[in-house]
């Protein structure tokens, strides 16, 4: 697997990406802005026999503050290790570039869902930890979890 930043056209790539995903990107407006970020926010992508089969998008909060802006692997690609391998290198990506926290935004525990309950796993394997949730944020149905991570200096 090979993971580089998008320099080209990749948006109906990740469109696939994302439409493969109905559970969490079920929501048109929301799928369509995630995709149409990918030609204006850093973005890198996972490229696996000549697919892509994943990809991160960046956004820049201030010099040292990032959040991952969305983060998807194709249903049939997923739990094989593209998530780990696309965030580490970002991370590291970040780290050179004087970055020092890292922030993704998810569905708290008080909306249920095995779908997010997954997400949630992954980016605590990750060294995520939760900092708040925001009830309202997004919408009552979608309770937003803020989790955070400390990148050392690279």
């Amino acid at each position: 697997m090979q993971i580089v930043r998008a320099t080209h056209n990749i948006e109906a790539a990740c469109e696939a990406i994302l439409r493969s995903l109905p559970m969490w990107f079920g929501q048109e407006a929301s799928l369509l802005a995630y995709v149409a970020a990918t030609s204006r926010l850093p973005t890198w992508i996972a490229i696996e026999h000549d697919e892509i089969k994943g990809f991160l998008t960046l956004q820049q909060h201030s010099p040292q503050s990032f959040e991952i802006h969305c983060i998807a692997i194709h249903a049939g690609a997923r739990t094989c290790g593209i998530g780990r391998t696309l965030l580490a290198h970002c991370e590291s990506w970040i780290a050179a570039a004087g970055g020092n926290f890292l922030q993704v935004k998810t569905i708290a525990t008080t909306a249920p869902s095995p779908e997010y309950q997954q997400t949630r796993a992954f980016y605590e394997r990750m060294g995520f930890v939760a900092l708040e949730v925001f009830p309202t944020l997004w919408s009552p149905k979608h309770p937003c979890l803020q989790l955070i991570k400390y990148l050392s200096a690279a």
